[in-house]
């Protein structure tokens, strides 16, 4: 079973409003995000299972569990064979990407921001589940979550040159692909001295556009990738977001386990 949250339906008081928080957070309490938590797995009917949270650090490392480990592994994603165990990864903006092989009975939970997208942390965990289970890409199914889209995704245009030398298509997952370096024929418009010329106006990056190519790259079959396109930026009604909220957001939870 699998599952992503949303921000209601929770016990955490966040701006006077009862939230779904499921992360420990200054503004929160352990006990609040814990019985969030329990409302997950009831909700996804997984209350049996263990919930294995990693903490994540913004890195292509993939950990392999087939038993609770005794501390929080670090890393942005895990993978199992084990029935009982529910693989989750926290988001409030990035990619939560699920995968699931259906054959070898086996699942993976990936977050991908733009640092593991850079480090192609899907495509290598799909190398992984080869490594570790025999899987055949062609026979996964992944499904990737709410997360910031391309409407309120800006980001410096020095993450294009960083794309388009990792991937062929880098360019094509932002709005527009500048890498900031172009000349501006209308410099002498704003009559600044040289050396003192504005900062390039920022470019928008398509996170899932990215993460997508990527499972195409490693093998899965394009009818075998869904994709929510809400955006949790432009829907914190239904979402948290970093990016909207600041640090005053709490934490969306996508989840993956295998019954026995």
């Amino acid at each position: 079973m699998h599952g992503f949250s949303t921000r209601t339906g929770g016990v955490s008081i966040l701006d006077g409003h009862r939230v779904l928080n499921l992360s420990l957070m200054e503004w929160d309490s352990r006990e609040n995000v814990l019985q969030n938590r329990r409302l997950l797995q009831s909700a996804v009917r997984a209350k049996e299972f263990e919930l294995l949270a990693i903490k994540q650090i913004h890195s292509d490392v993939i950990h392999t569990f087939r038993a609770m480990p005794a501390e929080p592994s670090k890393g942005d994603a895990s993978a199992t064979d084990r029935p009982g165990l529910l693989l989750g990864v926290q988001t409030a903006d990035c990619v939560p990407i699920l995968l699931v092989d259906p054959k070898k009975r086996a699942v993976a939970a990936i977050h991908a921001g733009w640092r593991g997208t850079l480090a192609r942390i899907a495509q290598k965990a799909v190398g992984r589940m080869q490594f570790e289970f025999g899987t055949k890409p062609r026979n996964l199914l992944a499904a990737m979550g709410p997360a910031i889209g391309p409407c309120c995704y800006e980001v410096g245009t020095e993450l294009v040159t960083k794309f388009t030398a990792q991937f062929a298509d880098g360019a094509e997952c932002f709005d527009e692909p500048r890498s900031g370096d172009e000349p501006n024929p209308l410099q002498w418009l704003n009559m600044a001295p040289p050396g003192h010329q504005p900062p390039p106006k920022n470019v928008h990056l398509d996170l899932r556009k990215a993460n997508r190519s990527q499972l195409l790259a490693a093998g899965l079959r394009p009818q075998n990738i869904f994709a929510s396109d809400l955006c949790t930026a432009c829907r914190t009604d239904l979402f948290f977001s970093y990016r909207r909220e600041g640090s005053q957001s709490g934490r969306l939870l996508s989840v993956i386990g295998i019954k026995g």
